[in-house]
């Protein structure tokens, strides 16, 4: 009787341990959200267009702000980012709504690969980082961005090579020392104002003080 006893206790904990992970699961896909965010560019641009198409595709929370996809700092779009959670999905009418940019978009889309979340346009398939082909396209998207830096650093310096090779060298042009004595000597000698000292000299404010002892 007792070994039966326990054994029954055993199921019990077990079923107990069970369904008490089966409903943190429940709990933790219940956190998943829809959460729009919609943007216009002018305060008198409107954004009920964008607003109607966020909550037909169930967001439950919507941001939106009034101010240009040029600027990098949209206070309602950091708001978004910083409460975001995981396995929550920033919702967008399209993609120019979040960024003007391929640049700021890889930024963007690294934050919330950060934070495990993701980003899905109602206009544009392919941005969808829920899904397998959307996640290779942003991977396809950053490889090739970088390749294109990596392009320009690499052409950039076998262009100084090259202009070393003739015995050109790239900077800035020597200033001639005869020209930053003359600068410095009407510098000591106070009666000249540092406005016409480069005017005379024809150097920049910079120039001087970085001779000037």
């Amino acid at each position: 009787m007792n070994n039966g006893n326990k054994t029954r206790n055993k199921i019990k904990v077990s079923l107990a341990v069970v369904t008490t992970v089966c409903v943190t699961q429940i709990i933790k896909e219940e956190r998943k959200m829809l959460i729009g965010y919609a943007r216009v560019s002018t305060q008198d641009q409107n954004l009920d267009r964008q607003l109607d198409q966020l909550k037909v595709a169930g967001c439950e929370r919507i941001y939106q702000e009034k101010i240009t996809g040029a600027k990098r700092s949209r206070p309602e779009l950091a708001k978004l980012l910083e409460n975001i959670r995981t396995g929550d999905v920033i919702v967008i009418a399209d993609l120019t709504r979040l960024s003007r940019s391929t640049k700021d978009l890889l930024y963007l889309v690294g934050e919330l690969e950060a934070k495990k979340a993701n980003v899905k346009s109602l206009k544009e398939n392919w941005v969808d980082t829920t899904t397998a082909q959307g996640k290779l396209m942003f991977t396809i998207i950053s490889g090739l961005s970088q390749f294109e830096r990596d392009l320009t650093s690499e052409r950039t310096k076998e262009g100084l090579a090259a202009a070393r090779a003739r015995g050109r060298v790239g900077g800035r042009k020597p200033v001639d020392p005869k020209v930053i004595d003359t600068a410095i000597r009407m510098y000591n000698s106070k009666a000249h104002s540092i406005s016409e000292i480069c005017k005379t000299t024809g150097i920049s404010k910079m120039t001087l003080y970085r001779y000037l002892p």
